[in-house]
């Protein structure tokens, strides 16, 4: 496994109390990082803190409310003097079922918490991020976004839809920063064993399962893996760029 170096390097991740959250927080602070997590739910997020140590600390937030996302990378950033490293990552599933049978409120709902709230933590901290020094470089981005992003998928109307926006979203700031020294990139894994796939049936995992060349879901260090090189100086020369981690899935 490569060994990065991101020794006085502090980091963002949303969504910190869930698997993929919390797995991408410990190995940030394996290579040194100091990282806040940031969560709506304050049980899980202060029982994440307490396994992952003392270079984790905890931020209860809805990235949904723009004032509050706002306050908490002012105080982030102030607190640390910079922010290096942000990953949105917060996300949720919403309603399995088939467009015409979806609530509007549900859809609406997954699509403020997986694009909304994503482009308001993005707007907020590459504002703070633009005005650091370079060291060589003064920020890296890493969206999470889904395989579903790019394929689609039944019956996942709203996240799908979200997810594909996350990656139209990437390549847009991508763009506008690639002059100023931040990094932004994407990833779009398939299903990973984590709570959002206890919420699916069994004949719904069988479905997905089918479509992933590899026949299994993603383990969460594995894209802790990929999202700690995007994070690291060695990706220097990446922007814009959706990383694939689908098990062979969708390999565009």
């Amino acid at each position: 496994m490569n060994r990065y170096d991101l020794a006085g390097r502090t980091a963002i991740v949303t969504g910190g109390a869930g698997g993929i959250g919390r797995a991408i927080a410990s190995a940030f602070i394996a290579s040194g990082a100091h990282v806040c997590l940031w969560d709506r739910n304050e049980t899980a997020l202060a029982a994440a803190v307490s396994d992952l140590g003392s270079a984790a600390e905890q931020r209860v937030l809805d990235i949904t409310d723009a004032a509050a996302v706002e306050a908490a990378a002012r105080d982030c950033h102030a607190r640390w003097g910079r922010i290096d490293i942000l990953v949105n990552n917060a996300g949720i599933l919403g309603e399995v079922k088939p467009v015409w049978e979806t609530d509007p409120e549900n859809f609406r709902r997954v699509l403020e918490v997986n694009l909304f709230g994503a482009y308001l933590v993005t707007r907020a901290v590459v504002g703070l991020m633009r005005g650091q020094e370079a060291r060589p470089m003064r920020g890296h981005v890493v969206n999470v976004a889904s395989i579903q992003g790019k394929e689609g998928m039944p019956r996942a109307g709203a996240y799908s839809a979200s997810k594909a926006g996350l990656i139209a979203l990437t390549k847009t700031v991508a763009k506008e920063t690639a002059e100023e020294a931040i990094s932004v990139t994407c990833i779009t894994p398939a299903a990973a064993e984590t709570s959002m796939a206890k919420e699916i049936t069994s004949e719904r995992r069988a479905e997905i399962l089918a479509r992933i060349p590899m026949r299994r879901f993603v383990e969460v260090e594995e894209i802790a893996r990929l999202v700690l090189w995007l994070s690291s100086d060695d990706c220097s020369f990446s922007t814009g760029g959706i990383f694939d981690i689908s098990g062979g899935r969708a390999t565009y």
